[in-house]
């Protein structure tokens, strides 16, 4: 193990022993199962608004729960996202701001440092049984298993390697011939042998406390599903009857404009969207049956926006802007929602702004362990919102993404300060400043209208920047905010 790491595991262990009333451990310590999806938008589930989609299993765990309208990711991309998730740092402070295997320009690490402490190693050291099970995407050379989950706080590793998605003849269907999941039958669906594996492992751990990470590969492009849910679709879509001058508008903030989808209506998508569900359902099923749902905290996020403006165009994420890739609401606001029994009421609906970075003190606190700031910096817990005694936990979240996406985003920056965000253009050195409270689609860009509040914003993003040596393309000329 890592020194360093090896230092702040062992500090903590010893602080466990020699502080009892500070790290009191609860009679018995909740089970945490953390859902992960790849890609999904902000408006693609029902609780959220979709109408097209059906997730009957996650508009329950919203109604026994916590809904988070203003959860953000650290990144519009990947595997920023699941760095700061682990880590409880922002993706610039630890240089991991792009996909991991995308280009480089400002350069960035391609793997999690092994001296990161992550917050399942903190569960390990508490006694929780781990495993991770699906997309890791946090290191980038075939073979290098140091870097894979079970060296990073997983007792279980399920399917985790480095690649980012199922770049592969099958697709989502086996044989799917990656390391750490053998082939199912010729034709099983990854979406529905994950969850086999969830409920495998619930099954055999249930009775001690665990920490389930389950993080799948959908709805991440290729677009597969099996074809009975397909179908179901189309004949959705039939009934819908949408036009393309329906489906799509057109971005003209870039270089070249370009379509993007403002209506759902994608077959084949939305039965993946469904085939998630029906895994969510199966594992808060398992959770039930083994009589262990009262005794279990579930976290259900997203890693980036929904993919809406390339690569298929599949969704959808109206009344936001853009998608993944991208800085502006549909890249970066996510679906959020926690199921605590005992301690959040439920059908709570909160409108606090939340980011990636404060899942990591949150487990900790509901687990009975001890905060640590010296490790998840950027990342406060929510248990104050949980349980109702605050309604606000940041004054200002910073988002840094200074490559160019896949998706046709340009490197940006921004910040969100209470009902304003401030996105800046890096290469262009193009400021734009919206209200999001009256104005969530970010149509109307007030930087020429509000100059005092732009720069005022600015010159905070500008001391962000230098707090965590932030990183820039090459183009980029770096002006001080006015006075």
């Amino acid at each position: 193990m890592h020194l360093h790491k090896l230092f702040y595991r062992n500090l903590w262990v010893l602080l466990t022993v020699l502080g009892p009333t500070v790290f009191a451990q609860t009679d018995k310590q909740p089970n945490i199962v953390f859902i992960l999806v790849d890609d999904l938008g902000w408006m693609d589930i029902a609780a959220n608004g979709s109408t097209f989609y059906e997730t009957p299993n996650i508009d329950q765990l919203a109604k026994e729960g916590i809904r988070f309208t203003k959860a953000y990711a650290a990144s519009p991309i990947c595997s920023p996202t699941r760095a700061s998730i682990l880590t409880g740092k922002n993706p610039a402070r630890i240089d991991l701001t792009q996909w991991i295997g995308g280009p480089g320009n400002p350069d960035y690490l391609r793997n999690l440092p092994l001296e990161e402490v992550l917050f399942p190693e903190l569960l390990q050291d508490a006694g929780y049984k781990t495993a991770f099970m699906g997309k890791w995407h946090l290191n980038n050379v075939a073979g290098e298993e140091k870097f894979w989950p079970d060296k990073q706080g997983f007792d279980v590793n399920v399917a985790g390697h480095f690649r980012g998605g199922l770049y592969i003849k099958n697709k989502y269907f086996s044989p799917w011939n990656i390391p750490n999941l053998e082939n199912g039958p010729e034709g099983e669906y990854m979406t529905d042998r994950l969850a086999k594996e969830a409920i495998d492992f619930i099954d055999e751990n249930s009775k001690a406390p665990f920490l389930l990470y389950f993080s799948l590969y959908s709805v991440h492009a290729p677009f597969d599903a099996p074809a009975d849910r397909v179908e179901k679709y189309e004949k959705k879509k039939k009934a819908l009857a949408l036009t393309d001058k329906e489906r799509f508008a057109e971005e003209k903030n870039a270089q070249k404009p370009f379509k993007y989808r403002i209506k759902q209506d994608h077959p084949t998508y939305a039965a993946m969207v469904e085939s998630m569900d029906m895994a969510v359902g199966k594992i808060l099923g398992k959770l039930q049956e083994k009589g262990i749902a009262d005794n279990t905290v579930v976290i259900f996020f997203s890693d980036n926006g929904g993919l809406s403006t390339s690569e298929g165009i599949p969704t959808a994420n109206t009344p936001l802007r853009a998608g993944k890739g991208w800085l502006y609401e549909g890249g970066i606001r996510e679906p959020a929602i926690i199921r605590w029994p005992g301690t959040i009421k439920p059908g709570t609906v909160s409108d606090a702004v939340i980011t990636s970075m404060d899942f990591y003190p949150t487990i900790l606190e509901m687990t009975g362990q001890a905060l640590r700031p010296d490790l998840h910096v950027d990342g406060k817990s929510l248990v104050p919102l949980l349980k109702g005694e605050s309604h606000k936990l940041h004054e200002a979240t910073y988002y840094h993404y200074p490559h160019r996406s896949n998706q046709k985003g340009s490197p940006s920056s921004a910040i969100i300060d209470g009902d304003y965000k401030l996105i800046v253009f890096l290469n262009e050195n193009r400021f734009e400043l919206y209200n999001l409270k009256s104005d969530i689609g970010e149509t109307h860009n007030l930087a020429s209208e509000l100059p005092e509040l732009t720069q005022h914003m600015y010159k905070k993003l500008y001391q962000w920047w230098d707090e965590v040596d932030a990183k820039f393309p090459k183009e980029f000329v770096k002006k001080a905010p006015k006075s």
